[in-house]
């Protein structure tokens, strides 16, 4: 199953100075580069982010579910260039 990259994740990417590809690793949404160097791969492609989610079941619950996310990984997503600082800026913005 492969994932398909978001305009608004391709447009934070390139606030965040980074591109983003399919992922190669297994089980993982996007692979993160900043040049030539890969930094991370993010996102589980098992589970639903929040494009996914605005896509499929409505921005009610998308910002729902963003707002979970948020709690659940607050300790590592405030840490820069960590993978929950660059799934959170990808895939929950």
């Amino acid at each position: 199953m492969s994932y398909s990259i978001s305009a608004k994740t391709r447009t934070e990417a390139k606030k965040l100075g980074v591109t983003v590809k399919p992922s190669k690793v297994k089980n993982k949404k996007i692979d993160v580069f900043k040049g030539d160097k890969k930094l991370a791969s993010v996102g589980d492609i098992r589970y639903k982010d929040f494009h996914i989610y605005k896509r499929t079941e409505g921005i009610k619950k998308a910002n729902e579910r963003k707002r979970l996310y948020k709690i659940r990984h607050n300790k590592d997503r405030k840490k820069v260039g960590s993978r929950s600082y660059l799934a959170d800026k990808l895939l929950w913005t």
